[in-house]
């Protein structure tokens, strides 16, 4: 496909296939979040009476669960599923257009370079984040409420949206969203990472990245999802507290913005306090992105598969006739050339003579 040549059919793809992916990864990891958003808030001080080393992830287990039933572990899923719908379909939807245009930067592998793919993905976690970030702080305060007494709890999602609105206006809605739109490093290392790794695990099979098995987008996706995660997870933690902070009522904000949040948190609590809950949020984010990950890409080749191809796409692309084997068209690729045929298989198809395909145009026309 050329550059900037996408269709609706693609984006109804991309946008589908990271809508369902985000929402199964979200609905198994829901618990882990909440434990990760509570000690991000909260740190170690709540749970300190417990006594009990390395065993922190099992004891406010125990704590929510003695508190406020399983229930509790749920907290926050219906915004979490609300912005997840939107956020993995908008970013996957812009993700796949950005890399249709800068489709110019491409190396000679037809992959686009580093830079390209880093462009790519910090616009569409630009849009993402903008887009979604009410919907963000309504979780973290739903996820944290149990633990302050004497706060009126929101009753849904949307009297929360209405009660924000109405106690701290439209800044409310975007409190956090500065530390978020930081936070686009964590996407743009993830994604070229993931776009990288998996190409060299295509290289290493002598395959096409589109045909990678599941265990291999499972590699791919957890080991640039865990590099991401170390280096950028201090925005994370800024970006908790920022937003929580208005959920107690008639009380002076504690952080003045980012950069004071930053240097209290320092003052406070030390260079570990910024990686507080990083442990519990790699046990959540790395299967997360696993399952995330590994869906969208067999959700989207199903989709590839189960929607009809636009009238101007099967025009451009037709498929192979009947006479020809697609098995064996497919033959030799990887194999240092795009394209392979034995001088037997073109004599001996002289009413359908092949044409070699460009590697761009390959999977659509043996669709």
């Amino acid at each position: 496909m050329a550059g900037g040549d996408r269709s609706a059919r693609d984006i109804i793809c991309d946008a589908g296939a990271g809508a369902a992916a985000g929402a199964i990864a979200a609905t198994i990891m829901c618990p882990l979040d909440v434990i990760k958003t509570r000690l991000q808030v909260h740190g170690l001080t709540e749970f300190a009476h417990s006594g009990r080393k390395g065993g922190i992830i099992v004891t406010i287990f125990q704590n929510i669960i003695r508190a406020e039933g399983v229930k509790g572990l749920y907290r926050g899923l219906s915004p979490t599923l609300a912005a997840l719908l939107p956020n993995w379909a908008v970013y996957f939807a812009v993700y796949g257009n950005l890399k249709s245009l800068l489709h110019s930067h491409a190396d000679s592998s037809g992959q686009l370079t580093f830079g390209a793919n880093i462009m790519a993905a910090a616009g569409a976690g630009a849009a993402t984040a903008i887009a979604t970030n009410p919907l963000w702080v309504v979780k973290t305060r739903l996820q944290t409420q149990g633990m302050r007494p004497g706060v009126v709890p929101y009753k849904s999602t949307l009297s929360a949206l209405r009660q924000i609105l109405v106690e701290e206006g439209i800044r409310g809605w975007y409190s956090g969203l500065l530390p978020s739109l930081v936070g686009i490093s964590h996407v743009a290392i993830q994604f070229p990472a993931y776009e990288n790794i998996k190409c060299y695990l295509a290289k290493k099979d002598n395959t096409n990245v589109s045909e990678l098995s599941a265990g291999k987008v499972a590699i791919a996706s957890s080991l640039a999802k865990i590099g991401a995660s170390v280096v950028t997870y201090p925005h994370e933690v800024i970006r908790s507290r920022l937003q929580e902070q208005g959920q107690v009522r008639n009380s002076q904000p504690q952080y003045a913005g980012g950069i004071d949040c930053l240097k209290q948190l320092l003052r406070r609590e030390g260079f570990s306090g910024l990686y507080r809950g990083c442990g519990t949020n790699l046990l959540r984010t790395t299967p997360s992105a696993v399952i995330t990950f590994t869906a969208y890409e067999m959700i989207h080749q199903f989709l590839d598969r189960a929607l009809p191809l636009d009238e101007k796409h099967s025009k451009a692309c037709p498929k192979p006739d009947g006479d020809i084997n697609p098995s064996k068209q497919s033959e030799g690729i990887g194999e240092g050339n795009e394209f392979k045929l034995s001088r037997s298989e073109i004599t001996s198809n002289k009413q359908t003579p092949l044409i070699p395909l460009r590697n761009t145009d390959q999977r659509t026309a043996e669709r």
